[in-house]
């Protein structure tokens, strides 16, 4: 009985190890870029660092007005993911002088409202299973 309960119990905590470290895929694809022009920029942020610092960031090719990009081992907790298109390449959303942005842009959960994304809005999960947005400008 004593290795049927140390047995049991090393089966248990290597199985809560696997579920609680697997890392995901998350995917995003903007589905209504204007011009296959240029790039997507992609970025996945956590609460602490929404709009500063990316844990990952991508650019995907535009076709036919689609861009797809997957971010590998995410790991499991709260995200968001913000992108735009960078249409004349330059690795950088422009703004007019009046701070009014240039270039198409959108977040996860597809909510916008007048001003820059926002973390509660565009945010979303990763647990065990990989995730796949669709996100429109």
């Amino acid at each position: 009985m004593k290795i049927f309960a140390t047995v049991l119990t090393a089966v248990m905590m290597f199985s809560a190890g696997i579920t609680s470290t697997k890392k995901q895929r998350v995917t995003a694809t903007v589905v209504n870029v204007s011009t296959d022009s240029g790039k997507v920029s992609f970025a996945l942020y956590d609460k602490a660092n929404f709009m500063r610092q990316p844990l990952q960031s991508k650019n995907g090719k535009i076709v036919d007005g689609k861009s797809t990009v997957t971010f590998e081992n995410v790991a499991p907790g709260d995200y968001a993911i913000i992108c735009f298109h960078d249409k004349n390449d330059n690795d950088t959303m422009d703004f007019e002088t009046n701070g009014m942005p240039m270039e198409d842009y959108g977040a996860t959960n597809n909510i916008m409202n007048f001003g820059p994304p926002k973390y509660d809005d565009a945010k979303f999960t990763v647990s065990d299973k990989d995730v796949t947005f669709e996100i429109k400008f």
